[in-house]
């Protein structure tokens, strides 16, 4: 396979990848210029067996999207609403616990995934509430909640710095925060399909405070919508940038842009699977600093992230349960997978299942199947 990779049109940039070496914003260009996709998977996933072997990891988790009332209304979501509009809801601190409550004595997860729009009227003290009420109903569960942007937001009506609210959400029960809004980071892009929404630098900082106070978290990308490859290259470098400063991000997660019911719908171009892969691949080449790239089924597509198991991911992210966002926007996924489901998928790929927690600790299931991390 090596004499095929040295007769790539790429074959350069992926034995310097394979050689150790950083790639450049040079390398990343030419990386998706290119149409040696073979080539660029086999690569990909070597660094992947490099760094993990065989093992690929999944979570018992639950997302729960609290609101989707938004003040930004973002031209690429369909999941946003405004205040008093047909669909428009706000979960109650008790139905959040309710809908937790859900499958608990089935799936006993490990993590509770919990995003929202940015509510312009409920006060600080509803998230706060939020997080402490189920730290206290579910004590061992890891809490994942409120991406970068959501951050930001409750500092304002906090009236807090976001050191300070970051502080204040983590002694409520804050564990990570969630790798979202992330978009693409060039200023050309967010001017073009989320004007209202913080800029690239903004959500960097925001992640770096977090990392400062020991607040760990995830990135992502949404591609397939305006972003040119020189943008998603410059995306995965400011990345890998603040990853060398601070080793606060936990993985990586490509997302496919969903058009449908969005504003953006004229552009219904989806992307194909070949681009999704290739995507993959060049996200693991590119961020040598980060563990873990994974792969969020949801948006990917079942099959498609099965194979991006041997294109460079090492993680099937995880059960989800019910999932709003990308379903809005027209996702024929599941809402969930069983446990059972995953681990097949993964072995089905020659590969071997590893339960974690948001952390990357292995989980062990007792008898009782509570988990146990080691």
């Amino acid at each position: 396979m090596i004499e095929l990779i040295r007769q790539s049109d790429v074959g350069d940039i992926l034995l310097k990848a394979l050689d150790g070496d950083r790639l450049t914003f040079e390398d990343g260009a030419r990386l998706f210029q290119s149409n040696d996709f073979h080539a660029i998977g086999w690569a990909a996933d070597q660094i992947r067996r490099q760094k993990h072997g065989v093992n690929t990891y999944y979570i018992a988790n639950r997302h729960i999207n609290y609101t989707d009332i938004c003040k930004n209304r973002c031209q690429f979501c369909a999941f946003s609403r405004s205040e008093g509009e047909p669909g428009a809801y706000v979960l109650t601190v008790d139905e959040i616990i309710e809908k937790s409550r859900d499958l608990w004595a089935e799936l006993r997860f490990s993590e509770l995934h919990i995003v929202g729009g940015l509510h312009p009227t409920l006060p600080f003290s509803y998230y706060i509430e939020m997080l402490s009420a189920l730290k206290s109903e579910f004590p061992a569960v890891h809490l994942q909640a409120f991406t970068a942007v959501e951050i930001a937001h409750l500092a304002d009506i906090a009236k807090l710095s976001v050191s300070g609210c970051l502080s204040e959400l983590r002694d409520a029960g804050l564990g990570s925060l969630p790798g979202g809004g992330a978009e693409v980071f060039a200023e050309r892009v967010r001017e073009s399909v989320c004007p209202e929404k913080m800029s690239g630098a903004e959500w960097l900082k925001v992640m770096r405070e977090a990392h400062k106070l020991g607040v760990r978290s995830n990135a992502t990308m949404l591609y397939g919508h305006i972003e040119t490859p020189e943008e998603k290259v410059d995306h995965l470098l400011r990345l890998r940038e603040l990853q060398d400063e601070t080793n606060g991000f936990l993985c990586f997660i490509p997302l496919r842009f969903h058009p449908e019911n969005t504003r953006l719908a004229y552009l219904a171009r989806p992307t194909s699977g070949i681009e999704d892969l290739k995507t993959i691949s060049i996200s693991r080449l590119m961020l040598d600093n980060f563990p873990h790239i994974k792969v969020f089924w949801i948006m990917l597509g079942v099959k498609t992230a099965q194979v991006a198991l041997s294109y460079g991911a090492d993680d099937f992210d995880g059960t989800v349960v019910e999932e709003k966002i990308t379903h809005r926007a027209g996702a024929a996924t599941p809402q969930g997978l069983a446990v059972s489901d995953i681990r097949r998928l993964i072995e089905e790929a020659g590969l071997k299942p590893i339960e974690r927690d948001t952390l990357y600790q292995e989980v062990k299931r007792a008898g009782s199947r509570l988990p146990a991390v080691s």
